[in-house]
């Protein structure tokens, strides 16, 4: 197996362990031919270059820009080793953080018995858990490994991951060349989002390690809340019982200083996801034909949920909390484009200072006003 980013058990976790946990426990994609397969990525690579395209003409952003930023078109144990890749190169401050506390702190006998190589497992399990659900992500951290390229100079990589989006393109019963090109679009106007504003990435990143730094609990707090999330996934929990009134992995660790940080990252999350979510379907009509009916059948799936384990796992996990980004943020998106077109939403990227604060993306009026305001005669 390939190491992900140099020694493998060092530290927290063992993350090639949990590569390979999550690899041996994760659902199998699709049946799929070899034939169907290959069409299907190389279909995937040929929108990924039209949707580019859609999306700087209907957003107005990056024009002239060029990146380098690979496209990879991936399936679920792909999908796990980029993402831990960038889990780990993220998450090194708080592990170290950690790692040093782990030597004075009440935990520590416990966490000298359970290691890093536990701690890899239980992460396998839920990133197995995850790997059957994402369609497609723009990794904006992720460092670039012998396998997995990436932009230079710190850029991101784009991933589709395909058998995921067969998947659900079959169980919707949709027109199967119009899902594909729709999801792409979302997750084109991601790499857009970071590609047309430089200063994005490293402000997001800054907020992250800001979070990450603040962070002052016990590393047990932190692993057994790891190990209840995948305990979940093995009946380990009885069903229903979420613990700690339901609260998220996030939720869980914050300081009021994260409680600020987090209200920051959280509308800079619901801005972004909820753009993508209003360019896919302003793009929508003139290039994916049942672009209606896609929505609403993808709605629905989003509404309907799973089995009370998947919900209480959203829950733990914070996963619902993305789903209300999507929703909050494509009405903030929509109502400030209504009102002053899409030059003047595109003010929102002008600096750090013009992205909508959490209370704005409740209440879009309230960024117009403090970013459109005409000064005073």
């Amino acid at each position: 197996m390939t190491s992900i980013g140099g020694a493998a058990s060092s530290g927290m976790v063992d993350w090639n362990l949990a590569v390979a946990t999550a690899t041996r426990l994760m659902r199998p994609g699709p049946d799929v031919s070899r034939d169907e397969a290959r069409a299907v990525v190389a279909e995937l690579r040929r929108h990924a270059v039209s949707a580019e395209e859609h999306v700087r003409g209907f957003t107005g952003l990056g024009t002239e820009e060029t990146h380098d930023t690979p496209l990879l078109v991936v399936d679920r144990p792909g999908w796990v080793r980029a993402n831990v890749a960038g889990f780990r190169e993220l998450l090194k401050p708080l592990l170290d953080k950690m790692q040093e506390r782990r030597g004075t702190g009440p935990g520590n006998v416990v966490l000298g018995a359970v290691g890093g190589k536990v701690t890899g497992v239980e992460l396998g399990m839920l990133l197995s858990f995850l790997a059957s659900r994402v369609l497609g992500q723009y990794e904006t951290f992720a460092p670039a490994t012998r396998d997995l390229p990436a932009g230079a100079n710190g850029g991101g990589r784009l991933l589709l991951v395909a058998p995921n989006i067969v998947h659900v393109e079959r169980e919707l019963d949709v027109e199967p060349h119009d899902f594909r090109l729709w999801v792409t679009l979302h997750e084109e106007t991601h790499r857009t989002q970071f590609t047309a504003v430089p200063w994005l990435r490293d402000h997001l990143e800054g907020e992250i390690q800001s979070f990450l730094e603040e962070t002052d609990v016990d590393p047990m707090t932190v692993l057994e809340r790891v190990r209840e999330a995948a305990q979940s996934l093995v009946g380990g929990r009885p069903e229903g019982e979420e613990g700690d009134e339901g609260r998220s992995l996030v939720e869980i660790v914050q300081t009021p200083a994260q409680r600020e940080i987090l209200g920051r990252l959280t509308a800079v999350m619901s801005l972004l996801e909820g753009h993508a979510d209003f360019v896919m379907d302003g793009v929508g009509p003139e290039v994916v034909p049942s672009v209606a009916e896609i929505r609403e059948k993808f709605q629905q799936r989003r509404a309907k949920g799973a089995s009370r384990l998947d919900m209480a796992l959203r829950k733990l996990l914070g996963l619902d909390a993305k789903l209300r980004q999507y929703r909050d943020g494509e009405r903030f998106v929509r109502a400030v484009v209504e009102e002053v077109g899409m030059d003047g939403f595109n003010r929102v990227w002008t600096s750090p200072n013009t992205l909508p604060t959490k209370a704005e993306i409740a209440k879009p009026v309230d960024w117009i006003t403090r970013v459109h305001r005409k000064p005073e005669a």
